[in-house]
């Protein structure tokens, strides 16, 4: 019995590899192929859009002027009273002022405005 399922396996192992060297020996551009499209899956789900982020992100922090109502992404709304090089004050209370990177950035509110005192 253990001759048998020998014999058959060694028999069925030697036809797949026959038949895979014919496949791969007909056309070798098809075996590149798949990262073809492995690769061309990622641009478009991942490289294309996180570029496009960046880029809207970029142009947010280069439109913010004093006045703008922005929010952080720690969650805090306030006015942007001064702009300095890679930082700003924002107002967040009447005589409350408090430093913040641009890039802590992640949305603009309003239109330039001063605050209600």
């Amino acid at each position: 019995m253990s001759l048998t399922i020998n014999s058959l396996f060694s028999t069925t192992f030697s036809s797949l590899v026959s038949a895979t060297a014919e496949k791969s020996a007909s056309n070798p551009i098809l075996s590149f192929l798949p990262l073809v499209l492995i690769f061309a899956a990622m641009y478009f789900l991942l490289l294309r859009p996180q570029r496009k982020r960046q880029k809207e992100t970029a142009n947010l922090q280069n439109s913010i002027s004093e006045g703008d109502e922005v929010v952080l992404n720690s969650g805090v709304y306030g006015w942007i009273s001064l702009i300095e090089d890679d930082f700003f004050w924002l107002e967040i209370a009447e005589k409350v002022e408090i430093r913040v990177s641009k890039g802590s950035v992640a949305r603009k509110i309003s239109a330039p405005q001063k605050p209600e005192q």
